[in-house]
């Protein structure tokens, strides 16, 4: 069993549970596929599990790092955003209603998603690697976020929190209407759901 799975924390964790999308963060294990490192790159990218009839070997010496995910909430509450290369029409997408989301930077549509991605890594962990979170009103967040309450992750969907774990979505809780909750999903992502991207969430049991 190899340790090539995210939670919504960020963590990259070991279970037997499959995921539904791949991620890369740059080559992170040794040539035994141990993790060394929590990153490489600030570019951390979800991309589908088959394009092109490409054949890989998961964690073959001196490649990317394949790591897999619940589904695409889960990626982007990680930090993570889609490839352009395997995801085109989704990255275009992403970066458009990034943008309208974020007005705040001064962007302008031909920026370079470098920029997007320097950001994106400020809000994914601080200087100590550790996760980044922020306060909000529960009624204020757009569908697909995430939240942390005592330590598990909860995804925001149709009014009702789905309980994350790696095999699937279990307890669902709705809380009164006003609470403020601490968000695991990074502010701009969150602001891009705002603006009208819509992750994949689920499947729920």
């Amino acid at each position: 069993m190899l340790q090539n799975r995210v939670t919504p924390f960020g963590e990259i964790i070991k279970t037997a549970a499959r995921g539904s999308w791949m991620g890369n963060r740059g080559q992170l294990h040794k040539d035994d596929q141990q993790i060394v490192r929590p990153f490489k790159l600030k570019a951390w990218l979800t991309c589908l599990l088959a394009f092109n009839g490409r054949q890989r070997q998961v964690m073959a010496p001196h490649r990317y790092t394949e790591l897999f995910f619940r589904d695409e909430a889960t990626a982007f509450a990680s930090g993570h955003r889609p490839c352009f290369e395997c995801r085109r029409q989704d990255y275009q997408r992403f970066k458009a209603l990034w943008l309208k989301g974020n007005p705040g930077y001064g962007f302008m549509d031909n920026v370079s998603i470098q920029k997007i991605d320097e950001i994106l890594h400020r809000e994914r962990i601080d200087p100590n690697g550790k996760k980044i979170v922020y306060e909000d009103v529960l009624d204020t967040l757009p569908d697909g976020c995430f939240i942390a309450i005592d330590q598990d992750a909860y995804v925001l969907y149709q009014g009702v929190l789905h309980l994350w774990t790696p095999e699937g979505y279990t307890k669902n809780i709705i809380l009164p209407p006003g609470k403020t909750v601490t968000v695991l999903t990074p502010r701009s992502i969150v602001n891009t759901f705002i603006a009208g991207y819509l992750p994949e969430v689920g499947p729920f049991i």
